[in-house]
């Protein structure tokens, strides 16, 4: 899945501005994919080109015009089309994970750092995901499901860190 294609599924919920694109990668996304304003405007910019989203201005009061994007049919059709034939990957990019794998690299202290601070992004994840849900509800059944399958993702996550922490602090110990 590209951004294009999220910013056509962002659109499908209602019309947005960049920046409202952005806070949705921010907040809802932001347990599976990210994307900043340098992936998305030029995702916006194409699928305008190929006429999947239209833009206008609505003038602000001492701002300068905000651009909103409205999807088309077409848009609407292309993003039907894509997810259809898109393959459910799981796919998950962590420097968490790259960080773990090399600990024995790292010295102990900063080991037990990095799990502290993966614990406190968890928790910070796990508010961050109920805020939306009680903030935006849940518009879609798949909305739902997303929201809980990363909850429980998380929560595992955490649950296993705590657990196995203990250890692997020990096991780095004994090797400096």
């Amino acid at each position: 899945m590209d951004v294009k294609t999220l910013c056509l599924g962002v659109l499908s919920m209602g019309d947005a501005s960049g920046y409202e694109i952005k806070k949705v990668f921010e907040d809802s996304f932001s347990h599976f994919y990210v994307a900043g304003f340098g992936s998305i405007y030029p995702a916006l910019a194409e699928l305008t080109r190929l006429g999947h989203v239209t833009c206008s201005n609505i003038e602000q009061e001492k701002r300068p015009a905000k651009k909103v994007y409205h999807l088309t049919d077409a848009g609407l059709q292309a993003f039907r089309q894509t997810l259809s034939g898109t393959h459910p990957h799981h796919r998950v990019r962590s420097d968490f994970m790259v960080l773990v794998v090399f600990a024995h690299l790292l010295p102990p202290q900063r080991v037990e750092q990095i799990l502290a601070t993966r614990l406190e992004d968890i928790e910070r994840q796990l508010k961050l995901i109920d805020h939306c849900v009680s903030e935006n509800g849940q518009s879609a059944p798949g909305t739902a499901f997303a929201a809980g399958f990363a909850r429980t993702v998380l929560l595992a996550g955490r649950d296993y860190i705590e657990a196995q922490r203990g250890e692997l602090l020990k096991a780095l110990r004994e090797k400096s």
